[in-house]
């Protein structure tokens, strides 16, 4: 890794609360939107399976609406998550959700794939790991599971101090920095004004990658270059899934991971 690159991620670790301003930018990356339009026109196709897209924490099938409907305009059946504002897995939420995913299954006779902004990932990767012959693949945006409270025990007491109620997630899962037996995407920006970059690290393998891109932590669900890169996880042809290829301009685009 470059001088600059170690002085960048430097400067971010000792930002501590002032990364908040980063999240700043969440204005421009949605004009930018708009304006990448052409460019993500030329995404890849879908192949018309099911796609359950879930919000971020205090967010709701409003804030995923850019998403999904760019997958829609793909040949996706973008479908949203359907459970109002996501206040957090309180009891009943996974149950909820694991409800809605055998319904799109059942409904579409295909297997679903799952995209989870922030908390959101949480509970798509909980669902990957619940009923993997259900789903397709996993995509997250900005999730943070592989901080140091990634064992769940102490979120779970954590939650039930803080609100009377359980997390939700089950325990039997294990840690929630163990990735799903389907392929996963964690997609990650080193400028995340709330996520540090460090907790969505994903431990790369056959079925597991990162996707490096730079956004703030609200704008991660319709940056372009987040857009791009799951419009290309996407059109994975089932059960020959690869790593994103980083070649060309995709090289400049999405730089190469840094040293943790």
């Amino acid at each position: 890794m470059s001088n600059a690159h170690q002085a960048f991620d430097h400067w971010l670790s000792t930002l501590g609360p002032l990364r908040l301003a980063l999240e700043g930018r969440v204005g421009w990356e949605f004009g930018a939107l708009f304006a990448a339009q052409p460019w993500l026109a030329q995404s890849p196709r879908g192949d018309g399976h099911p796609v359950l897209v879930l919000p971020r924490f205090l967010g709701c099938d409003l804030s995923t609406q850019p998403l999904r409907d760019f997958l829609d305009r793909l040949g996706y059946r973008a479908e949203p998550w359907g459970l109002g504002v996501n206040l957090g897995p309180r009891a009943g939420v996974m149950d909820a959700c694991l409800e809605r995913l055998e319904h799109l299954h059942a409904t579409h006779g295909r297997r679903v794939s799952l995209i989870g902004w922030s908390l959101g990932g949480l509970y798509a990767r909980e669902l990957a790991k619940e009923a993997p012959e259900q789903v397709r693949l996993v995509i997250t945006l900005g999730t943070p599971f592989a901080g140091d409270q990634s064992d769940p025990s102490e979120l779970w007491r954590l939650q039930e101090r803080m609100t009377g109620e359980s997390i939700g997630l089950p325990l039997r899962h294990g840690p929630l920095d163990q990735a799903p037996p389907v392929p996963t995407t964690s997609i990650l920006s080193r400028s995340d004004g709330i996520v540090h970059w460090t907790d969505s690290l994903e431990r790369e393998g056959p079925i597991t990658e990162n996707i490096l891109v730079e956004s703030s932590h609200l704008g991660l669900a319709f940056n372009p270059l987040s857009l791009h890169a799951i419009a290309d996880r996407l059109a994975q042809p089932e059960d020959a899934w690869r790593p994103f290829e980083r070649t060309g301009a995709r090289a400049w685009l999405y730089p190469a991971l840094p040293r943790a």
